[in-house]
């Protein structure tokens, strides 16, 4: 296997053959998706960072990758001795990708990358920044490619349909709603590439990325014809025979460019910041109109029907979780168990428990113990990682994707004795999160507006952690989804997020991670409902829809106020409301004993 340093080694010298003076390696795929299946992890392979979020640039002197505050540590960590300094985005002073594009660009040099796995609007302004220095842009060539002998293939796996039991909307209501937000624009046709909103749209499900169980694929609707691009041979009869149903046409995957370059003179809906360069260029005689996908909205609004899965997802869910809790509190000292042996019992807890509904885990099971848990999306490894002792603090992020929906939570969890800094930030992490879970708000507000009621208790005591408190849920599909989210922070690569609507489920999930010693998070997800109406508007508050104890091992009482109590105290008794009657004997005794008052 080659190291990073010969991989760039070879980078620059396909760079050279080609005239390219700046190559960029971003993470993703043709779709823009979060996760990427192995085909298309190019970076990883040319620096050996492997976190889910990153972007290698390579000029012909130096060879940077920018990745956000969740990886800092462990980036710093893999880019050791490879030469690749690391970009902590984000921090103060230290430039974009695009500002340090521009800056080491030379005059008259030519960026390069992949148009296929570059959005249209970073396109243009690299388009833009190499024509102001007097050069140009080569999107044509996968330079990856050529040095990466033994690359996966791309796969396609085998589609299934979603029944209307699990999606609540049939596909041609969900086309009527999409045609009359294209009508809207005044558009002729509106291309959509992103696999959760095409997944969405059309009640189907697959396994081509990476823990989102979503179909490859590219759509265009029209006032008359909805068109979708997907691999043939994935597609069985009788999916193809219900779609049609519906009015939708299949064709073959890549067959979207040809019918991309055959719309000439037309007002095309697309999101730009989406879509990838290449296929935006084969419209240039079309008159673009750039602008999310309406799907994005309407599937994160959920419906009835979804939003009553969700919940009874999340009661399974809640039974694994709560099982894992117990076999933890009682096995450890006792059995030897790694980080690994312990992120694999949960996940196969979530089968057992989930049945014939449970389709796979919805990310990477993070098990961190000590401090492994500062690094905040740290992976054990397939060595399993440290061996857990009945001291100090294990956190777990773990989820699943259901028949009924899809969850993530996030348990910290004390293994015996822990330290006074220990329980302090724990404590403070769960007042955080009661105050985001408690929030009473005007309609119209936004997850900016109330990201501060979790990090008010953090900011008061000089901390803070460096990422969003919480993001979107999707309904079996990305369990990062927009367009909401709780942060404070707004910047191109996060614009302002949506109005948080009644039906949509966002995370809440602060944290304290203090490097070489701990990391501390609680997650719940919160359903944005309605309560009364007063005379200034529409009040909406949030349901907690995760149903798992807390740790009282971990909590200093006596940092909780009274309404700190009364709030974990009526989220307690609602757990066990939901839990109990699938317990007996010495679990349910667990359960009444990490659910009581306090």
């Amino acid at each position: 296997m080659s190291t990073a340093k010969e991989n760039i080694s070879a980078l620059r010298n396909e760079m050279s053959d080609a005239g390219i003076d700046v190559y960029i390696v971003p993470t993703s795929d043709f779709h823009d998706s979060e996760y990427v299946s192995p085909y298309f992890e190019a970076r990883k392979f040319l620096s050996g960072f492997t976190g889910s979020a990153g972007t290698l640039v390579v000029s012909r002197e130096k060879a940077v990758l920018f990745t956000d505050g969740r990886y800092f540590i462990q980036a710093e960590n893999q880019l050791s001795g490879s030469g690749i300094d690391l970009m902590r985005a984000g921090e103060e002073g230290v430039p974009t990708v695009r500002e340090y594009v521009k800056k080491v660009l030379p005059d008259n040099g030519v960026i390069g990358f992949d148009g296929r796995v570059i959005s249209a609007e970073s396109g243009k302004y690299y388009e833009k920044t190499a024509s102001e220095k007097g050069g140009k842009v080569v999107s044509h060539k996968d330079l990856a490619d050529n040095i990466w002998k033994d690359r996966p293939a791309l796969e396609h796996s085998e589609i299934y349909r979603l029944d209307e039991k699990y999606s609540g909307k049939t596909v041609s209501e969900k086309l009527a709603e999409v045609r009359k937000k294209i009508a809207d624009e005044k558009a002729d046709v509106h291309i959509i590439t992103t696999p959760d909103d095409i997944s969405w749209l059309f009640n189907i499900r697959a396994d081509d990325v990476k823990f989102c169980p979503v179909v490859l694929s590219y759509a265009a609707v029209t006032a008359e014809k909805a068109l979708l691009f997907l691999e043939i041979s994935a597609c069985r009869t009788e999916i193809s025979e219900k779609l049609a149903e519906s009015g939708v046409e299949i064709f073959p995957y890549d067959e979207i460019y040809s019918y991309a370059g055959k719309l000439s003179g037309k007002k095309v809906l697309l999101d730009e910041k989406r879509v990838n360069y290449r296929l935006v260029n084969l419209l240039k005689n079309c008159e673009i109109i750039s602008a999310p996908t309406p799907c994005t909205l309407l599937k994160a609004v959920k419906n009835p029907v979804e939003i009553e899965n969700i919940r009874r997802a999340h009661v399974i869910d809640g039974i694994a979780v709560t099982k894992f809790m117990y076999w933890l509190k009682n096995t450890i000292g006792k059995e030897k168990i790694s980080e690994g042996d312990a992120g694999n019992y949960i996940d196969s807890l979530r089968k057992q428990v989930g049945g014939e509904n449970y389709i796979a885990p919805s990310f990477e099971t993070i098990s961190a113990y000590n401090s492994n848990a500062a690094m905040m999306h740290y992976s054990a490894g397939e060595d399993g990682g440290a061996i857990l002792e009945p001291h100090g603090l294990l956190l777990v992020d773990s989820g699943g994707h259901y028949l009924l929906g899809t969850t993530d939570i996030t348990r910290t969890f004390a293994l015996g004795e822990i330290t006074d800094e220990m329980r302090f930030h724990f404590t403070l992490t769960l007042k955080s999160m009661l105050n985001l879970a408690n929030a009473v708000f005007l309609h119209g507000c936004r997850g900016e507006d109330l990201d501060i009621t979790a990090r008010a208790p953090m900011w008061e005591n000089g901390l803070d952690y460096r990422c969003g408190t919480g993001h979107g849920v999707g309904y079996l599909l990305s369990v990062h989804e927009s367009p909401n989210s709780f942060r404070w922070k707004i910047s191109d690569d996060r614009p302002v997020s949506a109005v948080l609507e009644e039906g949509m489920v966002t995370t809440d999930e602060p944290g304290v991670y203090v490097e070489n010693s701990h990391g501390i998070r609680i997650e719940n997800e919160l359903l944005c409902v309605k309560a009364e109406k007063c005379e200034y508007g529409q009040l909406m508050k949030f349901e907690t829809i995760t149903y798992a104890p807390i740790d009282l091992d971990c909590v200093d009482i006596s940092m909780l106020d009274y309404k700190d109590k009364e709030r974990l105290n009526a989220y307690h008794r609602m757990v066990f409301e939901k839990l109990s009657p699938h317990f007996e004997g010495r679990e349910l005794e667990f359960l009444k004993k990490y659910t009581r008052e306090i």
